[in-house]
């Protein structure tokens, strides 16, 4: 078992080449249900790929069976670690970024609520030249499937305060699924402060800030019901953190540190 703190893990602690070509980071609270369908589909579709892979559980303080199942999954499968974090899934993905091996880094939650297959749209050769690849629900060619009209409507309100205060022109923050180049995770992620909802905003953020280049992926998307999204509570909170995002940067949190000297 593996036990990482997301606050104090550091990019030197994975300074090693990358030993692999794709790392799947899934970050897992209280994911008994839906963990061992989709560590399955994972391990079907990884096997029939060309490159090395490795996937990276994050459980983030679960109550249930997560850590059992995961750890169980791992025994039988190598390519497959089970890291722990302090609690959020902020803090679940930075923990699983700092610690991964692979020259592309792709964040998937434990739903897989977007199809594995469609991570190929995010790799080499089928997509290249990018720094941060999104996957979007909103630009054209990508499809929503059995979403509530009430929750599309959420999320658009909320997309539109992180267009107007955080990150312009990024039509979908908040879909869990995102690919980043090594370097850039490597750069970027040590200065993640939000270990809630609102880090991707915050990731999207420094990214932007530093001339990154963002791409969004259409992809085709299924809305799963997920009774830890309290609507009203969570967007009030969400406003919050993108304004804390902005004060975080005014206060020069995100800047570059010179390096520790050796």
């Amino acid at each position: 078992m593996e036990t990482v703190d997301a606050q104090a893990a550091e990019p030197a602690a994975v300074a090693a080449a990358a030993e692999v070509f794709l790392s799947i980071i899934i970050p897992a609270y209280n994911e008994e249900k839906r963990l061992p369908t989709t560590l399955r589909h994972i391990d079907v579709f990884l096997r029939q790929q060309p490159y090395t892979y490795e996937v990276l559980v994050v459980e983030n303080g679960s109550t249930d069976r997560t850590t059992e199942i995961a750890e169980a999954f791992a025994a039988e499968h190598p390519y497959v670690r089970v890291l722990h974090s302090p609690k959020g899934k902020g803090a679940a993905v930075k923990t699983g970024m700092l610690n991964a091996r692979g020259q592309y880094m792709f964040i998937c939650d434990a739903d897989l609520s977007m199809p594995i297959e469609e991570v190929e749209k995010f790799l080499p050769p089928v997509l290249d030249g990018f720094d941060v690849a999104i996957a979007s629900r909103e630009v054209p060619g990508a499809r929503r499937y059995y979403e509530p009209f009430y929750r599309h409507l959420e999320g658009r309100v909320f997309n539109w305060i992180v267009r107007l205060l955080a990150v312009p022109g990024i039509q979908d923050t908040q879909c869990g699924f995102k690919c980043f180049r090594r370097e850039v995770a490597l750069d970027i992620f040590p200065y993640q402060t939000m270990t809630g909802w609102s880090f991707d905003v915050e990731i999207l953020y420094i990214a932007r800030s530093r001339g990154y280049r963002l791409v969004e992926v259409p992809i085709h998307w299924y809305y799963k019901e997920n009774s830890r999204i309290h609507p009203i509570r969570d967007a009030i909170t969400m406003f919050l953190e993108v304004l804390r995002i902005r004060y975080n940067a005014w206060k020069g949190l995100y800047d570059r540190r010179p390096p520790a000297p050796t």
